[in-house]
């Protein structure tokens, strides 16, 4: 059982990781862009429970740090989305409230590229890496998450059906 949703969720995460390097990297948005691997990772996150929120973080992250564009430390994305992996899902789970409304996931994930980013961007000042103007990265981290409200509204359905469809149990008794 848990060996079928690993399968199907790898499956799922290679091609939006594909998309994401092969199609959305080419496209230089105004503001900084955004990261559909980033929103459909902290969506599928919201969705689970803590221990595959941080399961699921860790992997992405690991993707992300060996990006063509990742310019960071090995390890570095994979500390961060694991963490906030396990985050996201924990505020989430526990609050019936919040795991009902679909704008509060939405919110919830800007709220966590944001946090990711500006994380990202103080270990990497922390590490000794150029990291650049603070006018550019503000309009960066800003512009992320201006994106991120815009796309994730489109993500959120599709992660959704993928995450319903993988994890839900259909055993007769």
């Amino acid at each position: 059982m848990y060996t079928r949703r690993g399968i199907y969720s790898t499956a799922v995460f290679a091609l939006v990781y594909l998309a994401q390097i092969m199609i959305i990297d080419e496209v230089h948005l105004p503001f900084g862009g955004f990261s559909v691997f980033l929103i459909f990772t902290l969506c599928w996150a919201a969705l689970s429970t803590p221990e595959v929120g941080a399961i699921v973080g860790f992997f992405a992250g690991l993707c992300m740090d060996f990006a063509p564009t990742s310019n960071g430390p090995i390890g570095q994305w994979a500390l961060i989305l694991a963490a906030l992996g396990f985050t996201i899902a924990f505020l989430r789970y526990g609050d019936d409230s919040l795991r009902s409304d679909p704008l509060s996931l939405v919110v919830f994930v800007a709220a966590a590229v944001v946090v990711a980013l500006t994380v990202y961007i103080v270990l990497d000042a922390v590490l000794g890496n150029e990291v650049g103007r603070l006018s550019q990265l503000f309009r960066t981290v800003a512009g992320n998450g201006l994106w991120t409200l815009a796309i994730a509204p489109f993500i959120l359905p599709i992660a959704s059906r993928l995450h319903r469809g993988i994890f839900e149990t259909r055993e007769f008794q």
